[in-house]
């Protein structure tokens, strides 16, 4: 499946502000956002005002990145979320953390989602007892997400473990460090997805 492969550091500067793309780094010196606090491309020069599409677009651009999705991907989360009971908006955040590869990045057994990503895609992870290796897996209340015998060998994965602290763990997730199993508690609610994104602009553009 295509994914982005480009410079993930122009990303979180063209949007403005850290969407921890590449893990550890974000939170070191190294980052690019405290190296260079401005948008690519002439040191950040904007030559007109933005408009409110401008910033809906903007809104999309982040979600997207956000959770490493291309276009075509993003517009069907949204049209399923459109179809769904409920603020479309907030279905739409749902529907997004309940990849698999983002809970696995939530439950800190990596240091960012395209890491997730990649770990999950390796079959280093189980749902239920079972190898998934397709990283928008939807999960559900209930589901058990284990390491399988084969990311039991994966450093990465304990150094994350290691590194991360249950307070970081959403409150819709479980997590047990010592077997390094995690459970999907709840559907998680709006107020539960901390995540710098302002949904009402991105239903806003693609009710246009």
């Amino acid at each position: 499946m295509a994914r982005y492969v480009g410079p993930r550091c122009k990303l979180c500067r063209r949007e403005g502000e850290k969407l921890f793309l590449k893990g550890e780094r974000c939170l070191t010196d190294k980052c690019a956002m405290e190296r260079h606090p401005y948008s690519p491309g002439e040191k950040g020069k904007k030559y007109a005002k933005e408009s409110d599409y401008s910033k809906q677009l903007r809104e999309k651009q982040k979600a997207k990145r956000l959770y490493g999705l291309l276009e075509k991907q993003f517009k069907g989360y949204y049209s399923l979320a459109a179809r769904q009971k409920g603020i479309t908006g907030e279905n739409l955040l749902r529907l997004l953390e309940l990849r698999l590869d983002n809970a696995v990045y939530r439950l800190g057994f990596a240091f960012s989602r395209s890491e997730a990503r990649q770990f999950v895609k390796h079959g280093h992870f189980m749902v239920n007892g079972r190898v998934v290796n397709i990283p928008s897996y939807r999960v559900e209340p209930g589901d058990i997400i284990t390491l399988s015998p084969q990311g039991q060998n994966v450093p990465r994965i304990k150094e994350s473990a290691e590194s991360s602290s249950k307070a970081q763990v959403p409150v819709w997730l479980e997590v047990d460090y010592k077997n390094f199993t995690g459970k999907v508690a709840e559907v998680p609610r709006r107020e539960q997805i901390e995540v710098p994104i302002q949904e009402k602009l991105i239903v806003e553009l693609y009710s246009k």
